[in-house]
């Protein structure tokens, strides 16, 4: 037995705009309601219909001096009044009643009044329960006549249904011939975009160009720059990936080779020298090959990570920490290593990211110094900033090579004496970017020696330092 199955329609512009189109004719509707019925209650205030209606009759019995003529008034009002509203009142119609004021005798009633008794003083409106049903009441007097007027009682409910009721009609007339002109608009107004979507459907999954298109509308405007913006990045980040991927093979092929030469070399010693040497290569060539491959792990985390989640450390204590790790390697080749920082420096940063800039200038500097050189970092807050200066009285670098030192893989002239990779300084720049701060050169320790990198940190939340 089969069974049917019915899927609702996924989010629509045309449905959303005729929901909006419904929901405004709705609003429309009850503050139309809203304002007859404030209508209606202000014209109670004010000047009730049962007193205009008194005061007209009025008017036109102060005219007549015979009982005929004024019974003839009173006929032709009441039919008259019976034809026009008497749909306008619930209930019933309109009863009247006609007196003499110096003798009280009754010249007119209405047929449907019975025995009731209207006494409602002038010119003043009543209430009066008749039959359980409540009536308004209204007396007046005119020359020779004293007028007597009631109709049911109006309800503020009564106005709303009756003029709900009345509304309606209009507004469902009205309702698709605002729609039509509102749907074509949308429908032609989307034709743009679906033109773009068919240009980027028609693409092939791995064409990053240009889209080309220059939509007219300024709405769409927005929309196409922002995914020429997204293509233009995807491409450059592809060309950057592609280069690193081919850097990356390129190095690390050195390194393999240098492996591959040694374990040879160790399996055909011929003595315990040979086979030392060889096995010191070898350690070293596996050394870079580690390092190497671990810088490539650290700079492929700090592209695609999202930064972490600040952490409250204290900046100075950290990087004591740090340059205590690093000073068995520089005492071994008579380095000093310095550090001028408050004794405390409390600050929210983000620790991983902060661990990969002090690492990686500190060691880059202690690998790029002769023996017996000096090593300073300085620790400070400049401005609401963290300010971090690692310098040193090195040999420095060139002016013409102070541009590329941040590039992936570049070493400078007589860096490949020294062993690494070429990507610290490159894992710095990132790092400081994913912080939103800044990396610079500046000078060394010594007049026209060394050189000394300057990082300014933007901190986030309270900074309490002391010392």
């Amino acid at each position: 037995m089969s069974r049917l199955s019915f899927a609702w329609p996924g989010p629509s512009i045309g449905r959303r705009v005729l929901a909006a189109m419904l929901i405004a004719f709705v609003g429309v509707w009850l503050m139309l309601l809203a304002y007859f019925y404030v209508e209606f209650r202000q014209a109670l205030a004010v000047d009730q219909g049962l007193k205009k209606l008194g005061r007209a009759m009025s008017a036109s019995l102060r005219e007549v001096d015979s009982d005929a003529q004024a019974v003839g008034v009173m006929r032709s009002t009441a039919t008259q009044f019976r034809t026009l509203r008497i749909s306008g009142n619930p209930g019933g119609s309109v009863w009247m009643e006609l007196r003499r004021r110096d003798d009280g005798a009754v010249l007119y009633r209405s047929a449907s009044l019975g025995d009731r008794v209207l006494d409602a003083p002038a010119p003043q409106v009543i209430e009066r329960d008749f039959d359980g049903v409540s009536y308004w009441v209204h007396g007046t007097e005119a020359g020779r006549w004293r007028l007597q007027l009631a109709e049911p009682r109006i309800t503020g409910w009564w106005v709303l249904e009756r003029n709900a009721t009345r509304l309606l009609p209009y507004l469902l007339l009205a309702f698709p011939i605002v729609l039509l002109p509102v749907w074509l608009a949308v429908r032609l107004g989307l034709r743009p975009l679906q033109r773009l979507a068919d240009l980027i459907a028609r693409r092939g999954s791995s064409d990053l160009s240009p889209i080309g298109y220059d939509p007219p509308q300024a709405e769409l405007k927005p929309l196409t720059s922002a995914l020429e913006r997204m293509l233009r990045q995807l491409r450059d980040k592809l060309t950057q990936e592609r280069a690193f991927v081919h850097d990356a093979a390129h190095e690390l092929r050195t390194p393999m080779a240098v492996i591959a030469a040694q374990a040879h070399a160790l399996a055909g010693a011929a003595d315990a020298t040979e086979r030392e040497r060889a096995q010191l290569h070898l350690e070293q060539a596996i050394a870079r090959a580690s390092h190497l491959t671990q810088q490539l792990l650290d700079l492929a985390l700090l592209d695609d990570a999202q930064p972490s989640a600040p952490k409250r450390v204290d900046v100075a204590q950290f990087a004591r920490g740090l340059l205590a790790q690093a000073a068995p390697q520089a005492m071994a080749r008579g380095i000093e290593l310095a550090l001028e920082a408050p004794d405390s420096l409390q600050a929210e940063v983000d620790v991983p990211a902060l661990q990969s800039v002090l690492e990686n200038l500190l060691h880059n500097a202690i690998r790029h110094v002769p023996d017996g050189a000096q090593v300073a970092m300085t620790l400070r807050v400049e401005d609401g900033r963290l300010a971090l200066l690692v310098a040193d009285d090195g040999p420095g670098i060139p002016s013409a090579e102070r541009e590329r030192v941040f590039e992936r893989f570049h070493r400078g002239e007589g860096a490949h004496e020294t062993p690494g990779s070429g990507l610290g300084l490159a894992i710095v720049k990132q790092a400081v970017h994913r912080m939103g701060g800044e990396v610079a050169i500046v000078d060394g320790l010594a007049p026209g020696r060394g050189v000394g990198f300057s990082v300014r940190l933007p901190l986030a939340g309270r900074t309490n330092t002391y010392g």
